[in-house]
């Protein structure tokens, strides 16, 4: 028999509700709407589901508080991760929302109404004290604390749930079940004793050494449990990672492992997700769960240092043991002996045993460069995979971003360094600049500062979208602004490389260079918000090339770019 859902009753409000399927559906859309970030869609569905049983909605003020503070409900039951639903004093006004008033919720990907809410309160919440008794700090170093303090909305609304449908997914369906579903799929094949493994990356050989010996040693199965919602910030999608898995799972022992997918938006909360984490698994019927080294940490926080200590998820989850009534099995380090081809528990492994390893950061300088993996590492299958959507540098896109005053040489430099590029061969080159945008992508905006911006964000998805397809993209706008040209750099980064040139003519000389004069114009008033006469420049802070036409030539200037191109890997292996 499957373990017992937290609270002692799976709260599966799809299911709870499906004899007012109709009637819900009718109601909702006579009512007011508020459509779901990507986070709230993952915790409703986590909610209505029963993954987050014992929770039936979005925390009241007098819950949250409890959970925040006690790591508990307001009726005492264990909790450890605030569930809320934010809204802007915006969202409140337009909608008029209030107590008793009932609103839908919506799917942001296909205005589908999932759910209707029965509004209890709509409080403010202490998002500093929340910072620092979740996360253990305000530092938004900390991804859900920059994530709290720069997307949360001000308001949290609580109240009562009632569902319509869950949220459509149209990938990996097969491996997307319900808690009710997979405690089914247990009870079908006599599972009684399973061992869930949680992850956000790729699995190796290593992970399947210790999932195996982790069920073999409490005679259970295994439930590869990764998440597929919200990760953190530059992690590996979730489309190759399935892939690995569906990979991987064919090298376990027949009948041993599954597979299940888990659409949670993690927090990277540490200890208190851990915990958070061992409560889901509870709800999907498992009786151990795998918490490694530093489970769910965020990486070093401002000063360097590391959020949480190694161990502190396994202490607190240890801490709780009586009452989640789900065993934790360590995550034990496993280490490869070439001699005799096998992994072995680190502490295990003999006195001057030779030892081989590939750290993450060399996994990945191997990718990206197209060196060997072996097998002792990871199969076949997964390198395969992992290559295919995370080529070598040689083979990704890029964008290098000119960025200078107008007349500063920058279009010149982009127009040479596009023949060069389309000399060098290899991937298509497409060119950017700032005329053209503004003609064909941005012809509405005038120059304000948000329009600047708006221009500048417009580009950046742009190159985004052609470096993800493989193409090198040459940008040269004027981009005068700090904050939006980091903005593009993040956009292009998820799929490529970024280089930010700064071209650094003196504004005498590019007003001396200025053949249309337009400089004058801006001098004499009849051109205002011009940048460099009466709207500033700021100077970029993190450029990976400064050069200045004044003193050196375009050819000279091309030169440079190609080589810094070349030194990353882009025209062949580092």
């Amino acid at each position: 028999m499957s373990n017992a859902p937290h609270g002692g009753i799976l709260k599966d409000l799809v299911v709870r509700d499906q004899p007012i399927h109709e009637q819900l559906l009718k109601e909702s859309s006579t009512l007011e709407s508020i459509v779901l970030t990507d986070r709230q869609l993952c915790d409703l569905e986590l909610i209505i589901s029963g993954g987050f049983s014992p929770l039936e909605s979005f925390l009241s003020e007098k819950d949250y508080i409890s959970v925040v503070e006690n790591l508990r409900l307001a009726d005492g039951t264990l909790w450890s991760i605030p569930i809320n639903l934010d809204a802007s004093q915006e969202d409140i006004d337009r909608l008029s929302l209030k107590p008793n008033q009932r609103v839908t919720l919506r799917d942001p990907r296909n205005d589908s109404p999932i759910a209707i809410l029965t509004i209890q309160d709509i409080y403010r919440p202490d998002k500093v004290k929340e910072a620092n008794l979740v996360f253990g700090a305000d530092d938004i170093a900390h991804p859900a604390v920059k994530y709290l303090h720069q997307s949360v909305k001000e308001f949290y609304v609580g109240g009562t749930l009632q569902a319509i449908q869950a949220p459509v997914h149209y990938d990996y369906v097969a491996y997307r079940n319900t808690p009710a579903e997979i405690r089914a799929y247990f009870q079908k094949l006599n599972w009684t004793r399973v061992v869930a493994f949680q992850t956000r990356n790729p699995m190796h050989r290593a992970h399947r050494e210790l999932t195996v010996r982790a069920a073999r040693s409490r005679q259970a199965n295994v439930l590869i449990n990764p998440v597929v919602g919200l990760t953190k910030p530059g992690d590996i999608d979730h489309f190759t990672r399935v892939r690995v898995y569906e990979a991987i799972i064919r090298r376990y022992p027949t009948g041993m492992a599954a597979l299940s997918l888990l659409p949670l938006a993690m927090r990277m909360a540490g200890p208190r997700e851990a915990l958070w984490h061992a409560i889901i698994r509870k709800n999907h019927g498992c009786s151990h769960f795998i918490i490694g080294r530093d489970h769910a940490g965020p990486g070093k926080n401002s000063a360097g240092k590391d959020f949480y200590g190694p161990y502190d998820a396994q202490y607190l989850v240890e801490k709780y043991k009586d009452e989640l009534h789900i065993e934790v099995v360590p995550f034990q380090q496993v280490t490869y002996l070439p001699d005799s081809d096998e992994y072995v528990p680190s502490d295990e492994v003999p006195a001057g045993a030779k030892t081989l390893d590939i750290s993450g950061t060399e996994l990945r300088r191997r990718l990206r460069t197209g060196a060997h993996i072996p097998e002792w590492f990871s199969y076949p299958e997964v390198v395969a995979l992992l290559r295919q959507s995370h080529p070598p540098r040689s083979k990704q896109g890029f964008a290098v971003f000119l960025t200078g005053y107008h007349a500063s040489k920058k279009e010149h430099i982009a127009r040479a360094l596009q023949v060069s590029l389309n000399q060098q061969g290899g991937r298509s080159i497409s060119l950017l600049l700032g005329e053209t945008i503004r003609g064909k992508l941005s012809s509405e905006l005038g120059f304000s500062k948000r329009e600047r911006d708006i221009n500048i964000n417009r580009l950046g998805f742009v190159a985004a979208e052609l470096t993800k397809a493989g193409a090198g993209v040459i940008v040269a706008p004027i981009a005068p602004y700090e904050e939006a040209r980091q903005q593009a750099r993040q956009e292009v980064e998820k799929s490529g490389g970024f280089f930010l040139v700064h071209v650094a003519t003196p504004l005498e000389q590019c007003i001396a260079w200025d053949r249309d004069g337009v400089y004058e114009r801006a001098q004499k008033g009849e051109i205002t918000g011009f940048t460099g006469i009466d709207d500033p420049y700021e100077v970029p802070k993190n450029a990976e090339l400064i050069v200045d036409p004044s003193t050196e030539s375009v050819a000279q200037i091309v030169r440079r770019i190609i080589l810094l191109l070349d030194q990353q890997g882009y025209f062949g292996d580092v």
